[in-house]
Order: C-alpha cells, then structure tokens, then sequence
C-alpha cells in the first residue's frame, strides 16, 4: 500500500524558512505536483520581514493556500489579491511571469501567525509556453464533504463526488482532509498517484503511525484506509501522472532544458516584464548553473 514516506526538509526562501516536501530524492513528483512547502506559524510583524520578493517562473502554475495569515499576491500580468485563509490563488506562469507574495500590506494584525503551503503543478508540454494567467476562488466556492468524523474540502480536481471550481490543468487532485479521532477516510482507488501529507495529529496508515511533517505516497491502485489517531488534519496530494520527464532548476519547470536555459539568461538580462508599481527582486541563485534535474 506505501511505496514510500517522504520528511520534510528544512529550506530557506529568504523571507522565511519552510518545510520542503517535494522535490525529493527518491521521488520528485506526486502526480502532476512538483513542488510542496509547508510553512509557519511564522509571527507577523512590522516591515517587509515575510515578504518574498518578485521572482520569475515558467512551465508550471502555483497554488498559494493559507490556513492563517493573509499576503498579497501581486504579478506582471497586472493581477492584485489578498489571499485570506481558505482561499485559492491558480496562477498559470506559462511561457514566464514574475510574482510577489507580500505579508506587509494584506492587512494583517502584527503578532498574527502565517502558517500555509505552496505547491506547484506543471502544465502539460502543450501548454507550458501558454500565456500567463492568474484566477482567485473563494472559501465560499470550494466544496466541503463531510462524512462520519470527516470533512473534505476539496482544492483542485475531481473526488469524493465533487468538483472543485477551479479550471486547473494536469488533472490534479488537492484536498484539505479533518477526521476526529477514530474516523477512517478511504481514498479514491482512481487517481493514478496519491499521497498525503500530514497536518496536525498522528495517522494510522497500512499498521504503521505517522506524525506531522511526513508525506506518505501510495502504491497505484492500493485501496487506502486512513484512520485518525485523535483528531488529525491532513493534504490528500495527487492526480494524473506526468505525461512525460520534467526538469527543474530554481523557479523553472519544463520538459526542455533549453526552455529553463533561456529563461534563467532572460532573468539576468532583465527580459521579464516587471510587475506593475513592484520593486526589489529575488536575484538568481549564486555559481554555475548545474543541469537541471529530470522530475
């Protein structure tokens, strides 16, 4: 049933440290997921402490979604928004965009956590060079599943009987999942690749307990019982498997290297369009750039 058990890993994006879950190692995408931090309860105070600079991507769309805390989405498409709790930011990067995600001026109360994760999916190799795009969906439109001592509410994809909102690409599946104690979830046996990753409380998964922090991903086709050991949250990750091999290098998501190539030259040379009314920028990380690595 577990093909294998990611832990998280401790990163710095400069603002603030994060729990890096994927990429990893031995297994560097979940599905279509390529990308997961796990990050807070990071204290908000005063200034541009948890601010993250404008910085570029291509070949892949981001999903900001925070549990407590608001920040400022703000990219060169010209698009503006506060991200509340609950709430779902899909921005498609496309041929390239550049972002910034701003805790200073979302209207946050200081002393208030930021606590959220920041996933990416890659677009399909048809789409990676699509024009840039960014949409934004309220708690009030995401569907809530609720079961015997279970509550899903669904992020992206297609499950549990229902549809989320959001027009994503790469047939992901993303879910916030509450059980009480006691409470079993069965997964859906469909989606091609599954894992969670674990929240708040322990999960008894296949005889074995896991604590917070992990991702368990499943072998395909396994049918998958989750039961709460006390009251537990967790994010069900997954959905259609990579069509084909990605590579990955910084902020750059492509099936072409040549793609990340020119993107990580364009950056330098200043040849993305600026965000509107933004300054400052994340520079690009330091020494040889090393060939990126397949996902």
């Amino acid at each position: 049933m577990i093909e294998i058990v990611i832990p998280y890993r401790s990163a710095s994006i400069g603002a603030f440290d994060v729990r890096r879950v994927l990429p990893f190692r031995k297994r560097r995408s979940v599905g279509p997921f390529v990308f997961v931090d796990d990050f807070g309860p990071v204290e908000i105070v005063r200034g541009q402490t948890l601010d993250v600079l404008p910085h570029p991507h291509i070949g892949l769309a981001t999903v900001t979604y925070l549990f407590s805390g608001k920040m400022t989405h703000r990219d060169s498409i010209g698009s503006v928004q506060v991200v509340e709790p609950g709430e779902v930011n899909w921005m498609t990067a496309g041929r390239g965009v550049v972002h910034s995600e701003r805790a200073s001026d979302a209207g946050n109360i200081p002393g208030e956590s930021l606590i959220g994760l920041q996933t990416w999916v890659t677009l399909p190799e048809d789409l990676e060079e699509s024009e840039p795009s960014f949409a934004h969906h309220s708690r009030s439109e995401l569907p809530i599943i609720d079961g015997d001592g279970t509550s899903v509410k669904l992020i992206l994809g297609n499950a549990f009987g229902s549809r989320s909102p959001v027009q994503a690409v790469s047939g992901p599946l993303y879910a916030e999942c509450t059980l009480n104690g006691g409470a079993v979830l069965t997964l859906p046996e469909y989606v091609e690749e599954r894992a969670v990753y674990l929240l708040e409380g322990d999960l008894a998964i296949d005889g074995k307990t896991f604590q917070p922090g992990n991702m368990i991903v499943f072998t395909e086709g396994t049918a998958v019982d989750i039961r709460a050991v006390g009251d537990a949250k967790f994010m069900l990750i997954g959905g259609d498997r990579l069509e084909k091999p990605r590579y990955m290098w910084w902020n750059f998501v492509s099936s072409r290297h040549d793609l990340i190539e020119q993107a990580r030259l364009d950056w330098r040379e200043g040849n993305f369009a600026p965000i509107p009314n933004e300054s400052g920028f994340v520079p690009l990380p330091e020494g040889n750039f090393p060939k990126p690595q397949p996902l």
